[in-house]
């Protein structure tokens, strides 16, 4: 009987075991590592999209500091958003975005208070005059910082819109008088095409020709609050103004490619969330049976791009969205490609909070590494970029913080507003520098390629662990690997592919650190010794045998 007994035990026993055991995908760090750390692998010979650039925008607060700032400053902070340069310390001197996208705007600051944009610093200029007669004058210092970009090697220049001019709309101003389709009067279609094709022109016989213009901005939301410029768009509007665009920089021989739609979340690309008339734009625009097709137009680049605000502060949304986006995009051999085109902090979260109370530190910069890691590996984005370079705001919306010795401003009537329109303290967050980790070292033209761990653990494990990624430049034969720890604690890790499926000359990488204590340090990494330090962001650059 005991003997029975056993045998029926032995397997219940070894069951219950199991059963009591965590999933070993997911083990849980307690804080130490172990001594060979948890391997990973890399295959180079497995590609995934070609990476197209990292940017910011230049809204609105570069107006203001590239006309009136000092020289000096000026010059200081555009090196730290464009340079490429290194340092005598081996330090990169800046972040060096590959994509800058600079704001065409429609009038509002010419209007002044008439606008009914209470906040200078959110009203933009026009360059078209009320005549009809263009002043190339204007956005001067928006074109201070474009030209600085150009001069430091920026590869891609970007114009993107968020009104018609005020000339042009319904209600003669910049943002919606209401309704769903764009804030055009009746039969000014072709003239504002005509307006975006001009300013284009403009810029390619000026040198700094735009690679890219996208018409539309979040084209989902009604923009009847006076808070910004803005206009809503149908797909049907949106198709419409994009045919009448390419025919128009046809007939001027235009190099600039149109982007859109900038949807305002990432769901409305793939599913009709809830809007017929504004979602699903990526079957709108690209599949070839859509009354709305574009995807054949000349001067219309196959790329759909999306803003991924409201989708980052629960994990699990976090994950499923770029999954149903990548999904998508692979249904169509990812032809379009994707951008995420704009981001900053809009969410509350248990992480960082919400958008007020700017941050220097590591916990924003960690937050939106882990959503760049996500869109770039979930979602296949070929390019990505945050909302605007600068902000004088006590609000997490920047990568270059201005004020005049405190937090930054909280609202326009604030005393300082119109004092740093002039000159100020500008400070570097951690957040430029987590960003720098990714815009330095993945370059346009690099491809990523295939990584992960060799024992798979969950994206929401990895989420608040350890994330990476991998890139290659084929040209320049390197190996990039850009890595987020998320966690409180150091982490080693082992390549297990290290001398298989590739090598690294000397068996050594040149590692850049962006920590609390660090901003893109330069140090050396042994290739089977990788340590990504607590809190941190770590790229890691090697010459491929």
């Amino acid at each position: 009987m005991m003997k029975y007994v056993k045998y029926i035990l032995l397997p219940l026993i070894i069951f219950l075991q199991l059963l009591g055991c965590k999933d070993s995908n997911d083990d849980s760090d307690s804080g130490g590592t172990s001594s060979e750390g948890e391997v990973i692998y890399v295959d180079p010979s497995v590609t995934y999209q070609e990476m197209e650039g990292f940017g910011a925008s230049d809204c609105w607060r570069v107006q203001f500091v590239g006309e009136n700032w000092p020289s000096e400053k000026r010059t200081a902070i555009a090196d730290l958003l464009f340079s490429q340069e290194m340092g005598e310390d081996g330090n990169p001197k800046g972040i060096g975005l590959s994509l800058w996208r600079f704001n065409i705007g429609a009038g509002s600051a010419e209007q002044g208070v008439d606008s009914d944009i209470d906040n200078p610093w959110r009203r933009a200029e026009c360059f078209l005059n009320e005549d009809g007669t263009y002043d190339w004058t204007k956005q001067s210092g928006q074109q201070w910082f474009l030209n600085a970009a150009k001069e430091r090697g920026v590869e891609s220049l970007l114009a993107f819109v968020n009104s018609p001019p005020v000339y042009y709309t319904k209600n003669g101003k910049a943002y919606s008088p209401g309704g769903n389709n764009i804030n055009l009067a009746s039969g000014r279609m072709s003239d504002f095409s005509e307006f975006l094709a001009t300013v284009c022109e403009y810029f390619e016989d000026e040198g700094m020709g735009f690679d890219y213009l996208s018409p539309v901005n979040e084209p989902q939301w009604d923009w009847e609050s006076s808070n910004q410029e803005g206009s809503p768009a149908t797909n049907q509007d949106i198709a419409t103004l994009v045919r009448t665009l390419s025919t128009d920089f046809q007939e001027r021989n235009l190099q600039t490619q149109v982007v859109v739609p900038e949807a305002g979340e990432l769901q409305y690309l793939y599913q009709t969330n809830g809007d017929e008339e504004h979602g699903n734009q990526i079957d709108a625009f690209f599949n070839s049976t859509s009354s709305y097709y574009i995807g054949d137009l000349p001067n219309v680049k196959d790329i759909v791009m999306g803003h991924s605000y409201w989708t980052t502060a629960d994990l699990t949304t976090l994950v499923d969205v770029r999954n149903n986006l990548g999904n998508k995009l692979s249904g169509y051999g990812f032809t379009p490609g994707y951008w995420q085109s704009e981001f900053c902090i809009l969410e509350n979260s248990d992480d960082i909070g919400g958008g007020w109370s700017r941050d220097l530190g590591m916990g924003t910069a960690l937050y939106v590494a882990r959503v760049i890691h996500f869109d770039i590996t979930l979602a296949y984005a070929k390019s990505w970029s945050w909302w605007t370079a600068l902000s004088q705001y006590d609000y997490k919306d920047g990568l270059i913080y201005l004020d005049n010795g405190d937090d930054g401003i909280t609202s326009s009537s604030d005393s300082d507003s119109e004092a740093l329109q002039q000159d100020g303290y500008y400070r570097e967050s951690k957040l430029l520098w987590a960003l720098g980790n990714y815009s330095r070292f993945v370059r346009p033209g690099m491809v990523r390629v295939k990584s992960g761990f060799s024992i798979p653990k969950s994206e929401e494990y990895q989420a608040t662990n350890v994330m990476f990624s991998a890139y290659k430049d084929t040209e320049e034969n390197k190996l990039v690997l850009v890595f987020v720890n998320y966690s409180n604690s150091d982490k080693m890790l082992t390549i297990g592919s290290l001398g298989d499926s590739f090598s690294v000359v000397g068996d050594v990488f040149e590692s850049y650190t962006t920590s609390a204590s660090q901003d893109l340090e330069k140090e050396e990494m042994a290739a089977d010794d990788i340590v990504i330090g607590a809190r941190s962001v770590v790229t890691l650059v090697g010459e491929l045998e």
